[in-house]
C-alpha cells in the first residue's frame, strides 16, 4: 500500500457508504491558501477580514463583504472561489458535484477542474494501486508533452515539467528527447517509468517529473486501460473493460467516444465518412476498445456492440485527456 499525491487535498475529505467523496469545511478552507486568495503585505482590512472569515466558517455568505475588498482582482478571485465552492456544495458528494459541472458550461477555472478529477481519480485508485497505473492516471489532470522517437517509439513527459526545465535551461531527458527527436535517454533527471524500476515512482508521485511510453504493446498504456475501468464502474456503476486497438475494421461500428477535441474530431469524421487529412491522422496516439460486461447496461439499440475510443495530440504535441467524456457520452440504458 502506498500513498500518493498527498497534497491534492484527498485526506481532507470525507467518504460515504457508497465510497463517495463528501466535502468538508477543511477541504474548502484548504482551497483558501491559493496564491490568487491569500493575503499579501498590501491587502487591505476588508479583504484580511473576509478571508479570516471564511477561514473560520468557508460555508458563510459573504457576498457584501466581498464587495468591501478594494482590490479589483482579488474581488474577481473571492467571486470565482465562493462560485466554485457553491457549485461543490450544490450536490451530496464530490462525484455528484464533479459530474454536474459539465452538465452546462463550464464556468470555474480549469485549475480547479484538475484538481477535482486528481482528487476523484485518488478515491478511485484507492491504496492498491500500482506506480504505472498512478502515473496514467496523471495523464488524466496533467496535459502530457509527446515526442515520437525516430524508431517510432511514443514517449509521454508532464507538459508543466518540460516547460520548466525549457525555461530553466536544465534539459534532462525529455527536453533533449524534444530538442533532437530522438535523443537517448541518458539523465536521471527525468527517468523513464518501467515495471522494474517502478517503485521510484512513490516517492516522486507529485514531481511529475517522470516519463512514460505510450507505444502499443507498453505497460502504461494497459495501465491506463484499467485506471479508465474503474473511473467508469466508480461514477457509473457498470463494469467495462478497455483493451488498446490497432485499428477499427468493424461494419457495424455503432459508437465512439474521444478522449480529447483532436481524437473526437477524426473519429467523427471517420464514422461520417468524410476525409481526414493524413497530418489528422499523424496525431493519433492510441485506439482503445471498451466492452461493456453486461449487454443490458447499454441502450438496447447497440447493446452487445464495442465502443471504440481513442487518443491524440494536438499541433503542438500535447495530449489533453478529458476523463469527463467516459462519464457523460457512454451509451448507458436509460435508468427507470
Amino acid at each position: 500500500m502506498h500513498d500518493f499525491w498527498p497534497a491534492c487535498g484527498y485526506r481532507l475529505l470525507d467518504h460515504d457508504s457508497d465510497g463517495h467523496l463528501v466535502v468538508t469545511d477543511a477541504f474548502l478552507a484548504s482551497l483558501l491558501a491559493r496564491p490568487e486568495l491569500a493575503p499579501v503585505p498590501e491587502s487591505c482590512a476588508a479583504e484580511l477580514a473576509l478571508h479570516a472569515r471564511l477561514l473560520a466558517s468557508p460555508r458563510d455568505m459573504v457576498t457584501e463583504q466581498v464587495a468591501q475588498v478594494r482590490d479589483e482582482d482579488a474581488r474577481a478571485n473571492y467571486a470565482v472561489w465562493l462560485r466554485f465552492r457553491d457549485r461543490l456544495l450544490a450536490r451530496p458528494t464530490l462525484e455528484g458535484s464533479y459530474l454536474a459541472l459539465f452538465q452546462g458550461d463550464v464556468d470555474v477555472p480549469p485549475v480547479f477542474v484538475h484538481q477535482l478529477t486528481q482528487i476523484l481519480l485518488r478515491n478511485v485508485l484507492g491504496d492498491d494501486a500500482t506506480a504505472l497505473q498512478a502515473r496514467a492516471a496523471e495523464m488524466l489532470f496533467r496535459p502530457q508533452k509527446i515526442a515520437i522517437q525516430e524508431d517510432g517509439q511514443v514517449m509521454a513527459a508532464d507538459d508543466q515539467t518540460v516547460e520548466r526545465h525549457a525555461l530553466a535551461g536544465t534539459f534532462g531527458t525529455i527536453g533533449e528527447l524534444l530538442k533532437q527527436g530522438g535523443a537517448v535517454l541518458r539523465t536521471a533527471e527525468l527517468d523513464v517509468l518501467r515495471e522494474d524500476n517502478a517503485d521510484v515512482y512513490w516517492e516522486r508521485s507529485e514531481a511529475h517529473d517522470l516519463v512514460v511510453s505510450l507505444t502499443h504493446g507498453q505497460p502504461a498504456l494497459d495501465a491506463l486501460c484499467r485506471v479508465m475501468e474503474r473511473w467508469v464502474r466508480h461514477f457509473l456503476g457498470v463494469t467495462v473493460t478497455i483493451a488498446t486497438e490497432r485499428e477499427i475494421d468493424d461494419e457495424q461500428w455503432v459508437w465512439h467516444v474521444g478522449l480529447d477535441a483532436q481524437a473526437s474530431a477524426v473519429l467523427n469524421a471517420l464514422y461520417q465518412g468524410e476525409e481526414v487529412t493524413q497530418e489528422q491522422m499523424a496525431r493519433m496516439l492510441c485506439l482503445f476498445r471498451l466492452e461493456f460486461a453486461q449487454a443490458s447496461d447499454m441502450r438496447a439499440e447497440v447493446a452487445g456492440r464495442p465502443v471504440y475510443l481513442a487518443m491524440a495530440m494536438d499541433a503542438d504535441k500535447r495530449l489533453k485527456l478529458k476523463p469527463q467524456n467516459l462519464l457523460l457520452n457512454l451509451p448507458l440504458a436509460r435508468q427507470s
